[in-house]
C-alpha cells in the first residue's frame, strides 16, 4: 500500500540547514524513516521551499514510514503544525479515469541523451577516454544525458513525454477581452502549464568526491488523463532521471470542475 507523507523542516535549525544544502543527506535522512533496511522499495520525493520560513518534502513510500527522527532533528517537535501528515495513496490512484482532469505539480530533471557533449565533465572524459579503448568497436555506445538548459528546452521535454505517461496537457482557455474592449492581436492558447521554478543543483555524493550538477525544473498546470493505468505507474515511479535526489515526483489535486462537483 503506497502512502504519502509531508513533513515540515524549520529552515533555521542547523540539521534543517545541513539537509536541505544536499540532496544526499537529505535522501539518506529520508530512506532512514523505513523500518526495513536496506531499503529495497521505490522512494520518491520532494522539496517544496515556498516560503523561507518553511520547507516541506513530499514523500512517497511503499510502506507506512516514521518521520520522527526529522522532526526531532530539523523540524518543529511538539509545536502546532509542525507533526508530519501520512496518508493512503489509494484513493488517488483510484480516481484516474479516462478524460478525467487533475492539476498537477512535478520537480523533474529534463535531460536528453546525446553522442558526444558540447561541454563534457571530467566523469564524461574518462567515459570517452575508455570508448575509444575499447576492444569491440561493433559494440555501440551508450549516450551521455545532458540536461536540457532553456525554459523552453524544459517545457517541450514535459509535453513530448506526457503521452507516454498517460495523461496530455490540454491548451489554456484564452479569456475574451473585457466589455467595449477589442483587440488587434489573435491570442493563441498555449498548454496549460508552466514552469514555476528553475534551479541547478551542485552538490558531493562524497567529502572528496566529484561535484554532480543538476538543472531541474518545477511544473505546474493541468492535464487529462489517457491511460489510467501508465499514468498511475508515473505517479509511482516517477518521471525522468535523478529521483533518488528529489526529481520526478507528479502530485495531483481534483481541478476546480472535479472538486466542485465532488463537494457538491
Amino acid at each position: 500500500m503506497p502512502y504519502l507523507s509531508q513533513i515540515a523542516l524549520n529552515p533555521r535549525r542547523r540539521q534543517a540547514v545541513s539537509l536541505l544544502s544536499s540532496p544526499h543527506r537529505l535522501h539518506a535522512a529520508i530512506l532512514a524513516g523505513l523500518a526495513v533496511q536496506p531499503v529495497t522499495e521505490r522512494i520518491l520525493w520532494r522539496l517544496d521551499t515556498n516560503t523561507p520560513h518553511r520547507a516541506e518534502i513530499l514523500v512517497l513510500t511503499e510502506s507506512r514510514p516514521s518521520w520522527q527522527h526529522l522532526i526531532d532533528e530539523a523540524g518543529w517537535p511538539g509545536a502546532d503544525g509542525g507533526h508530519p501528515r501520512t496518508a493512503d495513496y489509494t484513493p488517488l490512484l483510484e480516481r484516474l479515469a479516462l478524460g478525467r482532469e487533475f492539476t498537477f505539480r512535478l520537480t523533474a530533471n529534463p535531460v536528453q541523451s546525446v553522442p558526444h557533449p558540447t561541454k563534457p565533465s571530467e566523469q564524461q572524459l574518462a567515459r570517452l577516454k575508455a570508448r575509444t579503448e575499447q576492444s569491440d568497436p561493433a559494440r555501440r555506445p551508450r549516450g551521455f544525458r545532458v540536461a536540457h538548459r532553456t525554459a523552453a528546452q524544459q517545457l517541450n521535454w514535459l509535453l513530448t513525454r506526457a503521452e507516454r505517461h498517460g495523461f496530455i496537457i490540454p491548451q489554456a482557455p484564452t479569456p475574451p477581452p473585457a466589455p467595449g474592449l477589442t483587440t488587434d492581436t489573435a491570442h493563441t492558447p498555449g498548454p496549460a502549464v508552466a514552469i514555476t521554478n528553475r534551479d541547478i543543483l551542485r552538490f558531493h555524493k562524497h567529502r572528496n568526491g566529484p561535484r554532480l550538477t543538476l538543472s531541474t525544473a518545477t511544473f505546474e498546470g493541468r492535464l487529462r488523463v489517457t491511460d489510467p493505468t501508465a499514468l498511475r505507474t508515473a505517479l509511482l515511479q516517477g518521471i525522468g532521471p535523478a529521483k533518488g535526489y528529489g526529481q520526478g515526483l507528479l502530485t495531483l489535486a481534483p481541478a476546480r470542475a472535479d472538486a466542485a462537483a465532488t463537494n457538491a
